[in-house]
C-alpha cells in the first residue's frame, strides 16, 4: 500500500475495503463515488467517445455494498453525490443537495442537475455552478461544487473513500480542512497528489474559512 503525505492531506493508494477498518472514526465522509453509468455517458456524448479513460472502465464500477456499509460507519456525517443510485443502501433523508448546472435544458445527453445524498438532518438545499473545471477525471465535479458540499460538514477530518482525482482533496485545501483520500486506480491517485500539491502551493487568504451554505444556495 502506497501512502502520500502532503500538507494536512494523507492519501491511500488501495482497495477502501481494507484501509478504512485500519482508520477509525472521521469527523465527515465528502465522496463521489462511481455510480456504474459511465458506458451510458460514453455513448451519449461524441466528445468523449474517443477518450482513453472511456475505453478502459474499471473506474467506474459500482461499489459493493459492503464498502458502502463501511463508509456509512466511518463517521456519522455524510455527502455522498449520486446517492441516488445507491438507495438499496442508504437510509431515507431529508437533507438531499441538488447541484444544478447553468447549461441545463441545453440537451439530452446531460443530466440537468446532479444529487448528492447526506445524513445530516436539513432542509434540502440547491446550488448553481458550472458543469466543470478541469478534465483530470470523465465525471470529475468541479471544486466550487466540493467546496459548496464542505460547507455543510462538520469540522475536523474529511474522508474521500472514492478520492478520483482528488476534487475532495484540493477543496480541503483550500479551505483549510484536514482530509483523507482513499483511490484504488494508480493513474487517478497520480492525478490527484499532483492537484492537491499545486492546492497546497497557492497562498491562502488569512482566516479563509468554509463558506457558509446560504450564501451560494439559490431556492427552486
Amino acid at each position: 500500500m502506497r501512502v502520500e503525505r502532503i500538507g494536512d492531506a494523507t492519501l491511500y493508494l488501495g482497495d477502501c475495503r481494507e484501509i478504512l477498518p485500519g482508520l477509525g472514526k472521521v469527523d465527515a465522509v465528502v465522496t463521489d463515488p462511481p455510480y456504474g453509468i459511465g458506458a451510458d455517458k460514453r455513448n451519449a456524448h461524441s466528445s468523449i467517445r474517443d477518450n482513453e479513460a472511456w475505453e478502459n472502465l474499471d473506474w467506474d464500477r459500482r461499489p459493493r455494498p459492503d464498502a458502502m456499509k463501511a463508509i456509512l460507519h466511518s463517521c456519522r456525517a455524510h455527502a455522498i453525490w449520486g446517492g441516488n443510485y445507491f438507495t438499496d443502501v442508504l437510509p431515507p433523508s431529508a437533507g438531499w443537495l441538488a447541484w444544478v448546472k447553468p447549461e441545463a435544458g441545453t440537451g439530452f445527453s446531460l443530466a440537468d442537475m446532479e444529487l448528492c445524498w447526506t445524513s445530516l438532518e436539513m432542509a434540502a438545499r440547491v446550488g448553481r455552478f458550472p458543469r466543470r473545471d478541469g478534465h483530470a477525471h470523465p465525471t470529475q465535479k468541479p471544486i466550487a461544487v466540493m467546496e459548496w458540499t464542505l460547507g455543510f460538514m462538520p469540522h475536523g477530518v474529511v474522508l474521500d473513500p472514492f478520492m478520483g482525482s482528488g476534487t475532495t482533496g484540493v477543496a480541503c485545501a483550500k479551505l483549510g480542512r484536514k482530509f483523507i483520500g482513499i483511490e484504488i486506480e494508480p493513474k487517478y491517485f497520480d492525478i490527484a497528489c499532483r492537484r492537491i500539491e499545486a492546492a497546497y502551493a497557492e497562498p491562502r487568504l488569512p482566516g479563509l474559512d468554509t463558506p457558509k451554505p446560504t450564501q451560494q444556495v439559490m431556492g427552486l
